[in-house]
């Protein structure tokens, strides 16, 4: 080998790390930009009090210790709301958008494209659409479909204010976020359902498999696994980020009465109705970490572990 074929092979990797480098700048950049700065910004101002008007003053610990001991709204309605939407609502999803990928991957081509496009649709679509469609179906008057289906029915003497009564609705948002939670992640489960390779299944029915709940614990869970993660993190985040839905189909926020208040809508409420800025961040803080800890929960479960080679 010649000093010139040398000097080429010495450079070839340095320069492939250049490429990588440049190639990935732009997503880095935009990370920076939309992602690092704004969340470093939010943690600066939560420990301050900032009304978008004034210079932030510093405040220490204050707003966190306002959250966790003096806001009763926090305490008593918008922490219990949070934790049970989120317990129904992310580990529902997640199982009904699996369910509904495995289900799909057992028909035809063509009719599983239209029934995924018909499922992925209300996760596109927005508040205005959600207002209409659920706000006409349960609408507290005569005019309402549920309503006057009900009446028709002799099953209810008034009509029910679904949308404005605190006895109904939580049930309703819940409802409606489960309906929409065929997002990305379902798209994501589809995809790896139809990738798994079928001689995986054929072995595994040589190997004892008796029944389809087997081959989906043995075969098909474990050879999807980075979609299961995905699935699990995009619903974990959908969770605690679809409090729009409440604030659309009761038209105000706070809901009314608290029935339906989440820590989204606390953060919303705090921060571009009273303009208080600093304990908005602090939420937005806590909010932050939660997402982060059930995230890294779900990728303790579903991630790749690497193999350990004994010595």
């Amino acid at each position: 080998m010649n000093r010139v074929e040398r000097k080429a092979n010495f450079r070839g990797p340095e320069t492939a790390n250049k490429l990588s480098y440049l190639m990935l700048s732009p997503y880095v950049m935009l990370f920076i930009t939309f992602i690092a700065i704004p969340v470093l910004l939010a943690i600066a101002l939560s420990f301050t009090h900032f009304n978008a008007i004034e210079r932030p003053e510093f405040s220490g610990v204050f707003n966190y210790v306002m959250l966790l001991t003096q806001d009763t709204v926090f305490l008593r309605y918008v922490l219990p709301n949070t934790v049970m939407f989120s317990v129904i609502v992310g580990p529902g999803g997640y199982v009904l958008s699996f369910l509904m990928a495995w289900i799909l991957t057992q028909i035809q081509r063509g009719p599983r494209t239209i029934l995924s496009l018909i499922l992925f649709t209300p996760s596109m679509v927005g508040s205005v659409f959600v207002s209409v469609v659920w706000g006409t179906l349960l609408s507290g008057n005569e005019a309402g479909y549920v309503n006057a289906f009900l009446l028709r029915m002799d099953w209810i003497n008034e009509p029910i204010q679904f949308l404005l009564s605190p006895d109904h609705l939580m049930t309703v948002v819940i409802v409606v976020s489960l309906w929409s939670s065929m997002g990305i992640g379902f798209l994501a489960m589809l995809a790896g359902i139809l990738n798994v390779n079928k001689d995986l299944y054929e072995a595994a029915y040589i190997d004892g498999i008796k029944n389809r709940f087997q081959e989906i614990i043995y075969v098909t869970i474990p050879s999807m696994k980075p979609q299961m993660l995905f699935g699990a993190v995009m619903a974990i985040v959908s969770a605690f980020n679809t409090g729009w839905i409440g604030v659309a189909l009761s038209g105000s926020n706070p809901t009314p009465q608290n029935a339906a208040q989440l820590l989204i809508n606390h953060i919303e409420d705090y921060g571009f109705q009273r303009y208080e800025m600093g304990y908005a961040a602090a939420v937005s803080v806590v909010l932050l970490g939660i997402i982060a800890g059930f995230s890294k929960l779900a990728y303790g479960l579903f991630s790749e572990k690497p193999e350990r080679r004994e010595v």
